[in-house]
């Protein structure tokens, strides 16, 4: 297929995905508003929506690079925020599962980062987590400061990766899943690398998966 013809097929498949999933933010602005007037108060209902518009914003930013390759908004962002957000956006994985995710957060610091490409690539994280284990376990998200870093790490006691897995974790259209893409870890890590970011895999055992995002400190 000609690239120019298929340039032309993204941009207009993106148009109507992004028109479709307005849809969703339209309707819980709506929800807000009658709750509001009604004087109902429902934590849960409130949290729900706040994800499903942050889930939305997301996506259309993630539509927004079908029509360019240089779509990198950084701005000053809280890490420790970064990862309460991740953790609050990523739960809905869980499902029936006996899972725990624990925040273990030092001294806030501000780095550089695209919000929204950096949820992405840590609501990425916390998914593989909860899907590699099986019905019981816990996933730790620390942050923490090595020199001019900020660091965060994503733990999990789930299945083990193989070694000979772990070799091809983040390349292009590599999986160990019956339904996977390869294109997960393979997107967060060129996402990361454009905000100066580095993510890699520090440790896969029987005990515990850890991974680690490494960023510039603001000013380092």
């Amino acid at each position: 297929m000609p690239s120019e013809l298929l340039k032309e097929q993204s941009r207009c498949i993106a148009h109507e995905i992004r028109n479709q999933v307005s849809i969703c933010d339209v309707y819980c602005e709506i929800i807000k508003k009658h709750m509001n007037k009604d004087g109902i108060k429902n934590e849960s209902i409130d949290n729900a929506l706040d994800c499903i518009q942050k889930a939305v914003k997301m996506i259309n930013n993630s539509l927004i690079d079908l029509k360019s390759l240089d779509n990198i908004k950084p701005s000053v962002c809280s890490i420790n925020d970064l990862i309460e957000q991740s953790i609050n956006l990523g739960k809905v994985y869980i499902s029936d599962k006996q899972i725990t995710i624990t925040p273990n957060l030092k001294s806030d610091v501000q780095i550089y980062a695209d919000e929204n490409k950096f949820l992405a690539c840590m609501i990425n994280l916390i998914k593989n987590a909860i899907e590699a284990i099986d019905s019981k376990g816990e996933i730790i998200i620390t942050s923490d400061i090595d020199r001019e870093y900020a660091v965060i790490r994503v733990s999990n006691t789930g299945k083990p990766i193989s070694p000979s897995s772990q070799k091809e974790l983040f390349n292009e259209g590599f999986t160990t899943k019956k339904t996977g893409s390869g294109l997960g870890l393979y997107i967060c890590k060129t996402n990361l690398h454009l905000q100066n970011a580095e993510l890699s895999l520090v440790q896969s055992t029987g005990k515990k998966t850890e991974f680690e995002i490494k960023v510039p400190l603001i000013g380092k």
